[in-house]
């Protein structure tokens, strides 16, 4: 159990290390081209959600990510010997972590990663992990015909 706990403080540290370096490396709204046409990394400060959904709601982002933290703990201890389970859980923590502490100590949300083919919201490393971590769990239900 003691490698989740590691694997999920090393994701929350490489998504902070992460976000310090964009905002050292790239002007807040700057653009920086890494694969035209792809992919480019911005400096962008999200006080929502995705859209920037609840813009500016931070005491709802404070509440809502200290129950899903202790759901999610609940979980995981609940699932335990469920690999794939522990593994969606634990990440979707490191995520949930990460753009919490983004919250509490600066205020808003870092977010890095634009997708130049698509209209789609910026977003960072922790927003990464908490949709792998999904994908993760959902095929763990999809593959369970024995969820208990």
């Amino acid at each position: 159990m003691w490698i989740y706990w590691v694997l999920m403080f090393g994701l929350v540290v490489i998504d902070q290390a992460i976000k310090v370096a964009i905002v050292n490396q790239i002007p807040l709204g700057a653009t920086a081209t890494v694969v035209p046409g792809l992919l480019s990394l911005t400096n962008l400060h999200n006080n929502g959600a995705a859209w920037s959904i609840l813009e500016g709601k931070m005491g709802f982002f404070y509440v809502i990510s200290i129950v899903a933290l202790g759901v999610m703990v609940y979980l995981l201890r609940r699932l335990r010997g469920h690999r794939l389970y522990e593994y969606g859980i634990i990440l979707m923590i490191a995520g949930t972590l990460g753009n919490f502490i983004d919250r509490v100590r600066v205020g808003y949300v870092v977010d890095m990663v634009q997708l130049d083919f698509i209209n789609f919201p910026i977003f960072n490393f922790a927003d990464t992990c908490l949709t792998v971590g999904v994908l993760l769990i959902l095929i763990g239900v999809l593959r369970d015909d024995s969820f208990d």
